[in-house]
């Protein structure tokens, strides 16, 4: 029996037609976007909250992370706290399965290229499979950010059309849905690298080290033996958590440069180095750079421990492996 993580840099069906070939793409894009909506359904309210925090919304500035997940209900109603996510629902379907299946193809690309280590083809590919789908999928954040930030009663959008419409009219045309793009892109490469280079690198050594303890035989093919779901849950959460802690200052430039126009201060976010100096020196590290840090920890372990995990059972159901 081999371990999943041995025979992963394999290309799956080699010798097939290429009409199966180009299903075993569509199966992997299906996998990666179950997953990631999965993920972020699971953690949906907390990535609410968390935008609330970091673009310093005055409704809610004056309060903390449980503060603000308390008070939304009560000035809201408990919808409030999905506020956004039928927008973020329509982007990371496509923003998960292009993640996974760049992922796959890229690590795979690099292996034929260049002689280096296993794990520098993970952290290369994680990066690059991470900037792929934001590019594709980043006018639909844009759009999420903006509908949850909004409060109930003081809506300037009323809903993904609209906010589409005007950005479209007010911000410059196209050039509008990608404000923030630089520091998304920069803060992506070492979040996703980071992500899929410990989720890898603790699956393949807890395959290789632990396989009668962490290990049990694929249900689709008994020759694989891949992660027990409970230990893929662990070692996701540990990769969410690294990732977070590195990239997490990039994020909240992001997300105020995202903002744009619906913030006062917007004049001061117009680029990623002013955005990140303005926050640092009005704000702080603790109560600028890294605010909604700890609400960080708690979305984001579930949320990365669902996405692999909901991810490597589909490669089960889809007969990935």
């Amino acid at each position: 029996m081999t371990s999943e993580a041995a025979v992963s840099t394999a290309t799956p069906a080699l010798h097939s037609s290429p009409a199966q070939r180009d299903y075993y793409w569509l199966r992997s894009f299906v996998a990666g976007g179950v997953a990631g909506c999965c993920a972020k359904t699971t953690i949906a309210p907390l990535d609410r909250i968390k935008i609330l925090l970091q673009a310093q919304n005055p409704h809610y500035k004056h309060l903390g992370v449980f503060a603000t997940l308390k008070a939304v209900p009560q000035k809201e109603g408990y919808l409030g706290l999905y506020k956004g996510n039928g927008a973020m629902m329509v982007r990371i379907f496509p923003y998960g399965a292009i993640q996974f299946m760049a992922f796959d193809n890229y690590k795979k690309l690099l292996s034929k290229r260049f002689a280096i280590s296993e794990h520098i083809h993970r952290l290369m590919a994680g990066s690059m499979a991470g900037m792929t789908a934001v590019i594709c999928t980043y006018p639909l954040d844009v759009i999420r950010a903006r509908l949850a930030f909004q409060v109930t009663g003081y809506h300037q959008y009323t809903g993904i059309a609209n906010a589409f419409h005007t950005i479209y009219l007010k911000e410059g045309g196209v050039l509008g849905f990608y404000r923030g793009l630089t520091p998304t892109l920069i803060g992506m490469a070492p979040y996703a690298g980071f992500s899929f280079f410990t989720f890898g690198t603790l699956k393949s050594l807890g395959l290789k080290h632990f396989p009668e303890h962490l290990g049990h035989p694929s249900s689709d093919n008994p020759d694989v033996l891949i992660l027990k779901p409970q230990v893929n849950l662990l070692c996701g959460g540990v990769a969410g958590a690294v990732a977070q802690t590195i990239s997490y200052p990039l994020d909240v430039a992001r997300r105020r440069m995202q903002l744009g126009t619906v913030l006062p201060d917007s004049d001061k976010c117009g680029s990623l180095t002013k955005t990140l100096s303005y926050v640092y020196n009005k704000f702080g590290i603790k109560k600028g750079l890294y605010r909604g840090l700890s609400l960080n920890y708690i979305r984001c372990i579930p949320s990365q421990a669902v996405a692999f995990t909901t991810y490597e059972f589909m490669k089960q159901v889809l007969h990935l492996n």
